[in-house]
C-alpha cells in the first residue's frame, strides 16, 4: 500500500485560516474548509498561538515555513531553532519589541541556553533575512521602524487658565521613586481634526494602563469618565493623578472629591514630567495611528488595544506585565491586611 505523501500547507490555506480564525470560527470548521486534517490545523496553530492574545498572521505564517524549507549553512540561532524562532515571531506580531522580546524569554526560560536571545541578535536576524519579503514584513513589525519626531510647531496655543491648580512642585517626593503604587498620570490622545478623542491613564509604578472611550473633550466629561474608570479600582490603588495643562482637567476639584485622588498638573510644555504617560501615548498611536477618528472606534476595540498594553512585558518591571505587577500589588495588600 503506498504511503500517502504529505503535502505543507499553502499560502492560500492560511489566508483561510487567518480569515476564519478572525471570524471566530472553530477548528474543526476551518480544517474542513481548507480540506485538511483536524491535527495538521493543530499542528500550524500550536506554533502561533500559545494564549488568548496570539494573532495568526497568513503572510509571516507562509515565510517562516519556507525559511523552515530552506536547505542552508550559516543559520544563526534563531533560524537554528524553532521553537526559539515561533516565541521570537509571536512577540514580534504581538508588538512586542526586539528589548522585550529578548528579556521576556530569559524570564519566562530560566536557565535555557536554547531560548535566550540577545535584542541585538533578533535585530540582526530581521534586517539580515534572506527572504526580502519577510524582512520588509518583519521590519514593519518593529515598534517604531517608521516613527519620525513630529515639529513642535504651531502645536503651542494659548491656554485658558485653570482654576487653583496644584503644581507637580508640590507633589510629595516619594511619588517620584515609584514605590508605591496608586499614583496615575493621565491625558487624552486627540483625533482627527481635534473633532474626537480617547482618554488614557497610566499608574506609574505597575505601567497598568487604562484607555477610556470619550464622546467630547469638555472638562466635565473627560473627569467624569476618567472618575468612572479610576473608581473601579480599590482605594488602595487611586492616590494622585499627574496631567498636563489640558483645560480637560479644568473640573480638577470635583473630580478630587469623587475619586479621592489628588490632582497635581505638570509645568506647561513638559511631556517627560508625564514620561510614563507619553511613552504609552506612543504605543496607542501604533494602533490608532495619526488621523484616526475616534467616534468610530468601538470600545471593544479600545478594550482590545488596552489588553495588548497591560499583556506586554515591560523591561523597567523586569519584563514583567502590568497585570502581573498589579497582582503582585494585590497580593501585598493581602497580606499587609
Amino acid at each position: 500500500m503506498e504511503q500517502k505523501k504529505y503535502v505543507r500547507l499553502c499560502y492560500k490555506e492560511r489566508v483561510i485560516i487567518e480569515t476564519l480564525l478572525q471570524e471566530k470560527k472553530s477548528r474543526s470548521f476551518i480544517s474542513k474548509q481548507i480540506n485538511r486534517s483536524r491535527s495538521t490545523l493543530t499542528r500550524e496553530l500550536k506554533k502561533w498561538l500559545n494564549k488568548p492574545t496570539d494573532v495568526y498572521k497568513a503572510d509571516i505564517a507562509q515565510w517562516c515555513a519556507e525559511d523552515d524549507y530552506l536547505t542552508k549553512r550559516g543559520l544563526d540561532k534563531i533560524s537554528s531553532h524553532k521553537r526559539l524562532k515561533m516565541y521570537v515571531y509571536r512577540g514580534l506580531i504581538n508588538g512586542w519589541s526586539p528589548e522585550q522580546i529578548a528579556g521576556r524569554v530569559k524570564y519566562s526560560h530560566p536557565g535555557n541556553r536554547i531560548m535566550s536571545i540577545s535584542h541585538e541578535a533578533i535585530y540582526t536576524h530581521i534586517y539580515n533575512h534572506s527572504l526580502g519579503a519577510l524582512r520588509r514584513k518583519l521590519i514593519a513589525l518593529l515598534l517604531y521602524s517608521r516613527s519620525k519626531r513630529r515639529s513642535r510647531k504651531g502645536l503651542i496655543k494659548s491656554r485658558v487658565r485653570i482654576k487653583d491648580p496644584t503644581s507637580i512642585d508640590q507633589r510629595p517626593g516619594h511619588i517620584m521613586l515609584r514605590e508605591e503604587v496608586g499614583h496615575w498620570e493621565g491625558d487624552t490622545v486627540v483625533g482627527v481634526k481635534h473633532a474626537s478623542a480617547i482618554g488614557t491613564l497610566v499608574e506609574r509604578k505597575t505601567r497598568l494602563t487604562l484607555i477610556v472611550k470619550l464622546i467630547n473633550r469638555k472638562s466635565d466629561t473627560v473627569t467624569t469618565a476618567f472618575k468612572k474608570s479610576l473608581n473601579m479600582m480599590a482605594i488602595n490603588f487611586r492616590k494622585s493623578m499627574t496631567y498636563d495643562n489640558g483645560i480637560e482637567m479644568a473640573n480638577h476639584k470635583w473630580f478630587s472629591q469623587q475619586t479621592q485622588m489628588n490632582v497635581y498638573f505638570a509645568h506647561p510644555y513638559s511631556s517627560w514630567e508625564r514620561g510614563t504617560n507619553e511613552n504609552t501615548n506612543g504605543l496607542i498611536r501604533r494602533y490608532f495611528p495619526k488621523g484616526t477618528d475616534f467616534n468610530k472606534v468601538t470600545e471593544e476595540q479600545l478594550k482590545y488595544v488596552e489588553d495588548k498594553l497591560n499583556n506586554r512585558p515591560r523591561k523597567v518591571l523586569s519584563y514583567r506585565t502590568p497585570l502581573e505587577m498589579i497582582e503582585i500589588e494585590k497580593n501585598v495588600l493581602l497580606r499587609s491586611c
